[in-house]
């Protein structure tokens, strides 16, 4: 299975993994799955720490690379086409990290793991 980490589930996959739902712990730690962590993610979670809003996730935010590596999730890049379906979703979310995660879940036809349910009006299949 190809999983496709929210940033909130990445963060507390790394930092508070009691916080993620057992059936979503074990899909992260089945080596069976690939899971995939954004490139915009890495911007979320710099942008944030930076302004204060992740305490506690520094070293995710000055070692995003290696952490990610650590856990053995792999590095999914923005395309073109994934910045142009983020692009052109609908304004009902505004959120830009949001948007091109619902893009590349929908285009790579990942399983988007996360607790947003908002996601689901986007036609993700969302795992959590």
């Amino acid at each position: 299975m190809n999983l496709l980490l929210d940033t909130h589930a990445l963060i507390w996959a790394a930092n508070e993994p009691e916080k993620l739902p057992d059936a979503v712990r074990s899909a992260i730690e089945n080596p069976d799955n690939h899971i995939w962590i954004s490139a915009v993610s890495a911007i979320e979670v710099a942008i944030k720490f930076r302004i204060g809003k992740l305490e506690g996730a520094d070293e995710l935010a000055e070692q995003f690379e290696r952490v990610i590596a650590g856990f053995g999730f792999e590095q999914l890049p923005i395309s073109v086409a994934h910045a142009s379906l983020a692009g052109l979703l609908p304004f009902e979310h505004r959120d830009p990290f949001d948007r091109i995660l619902i893009a590349q879940s929908q285009i790579e036809q990942y399983s988007l793991v996360s607790n947003e349910k908002l996601f689901d009006q986007f036609g993700v299949i969302r795992f959590w």
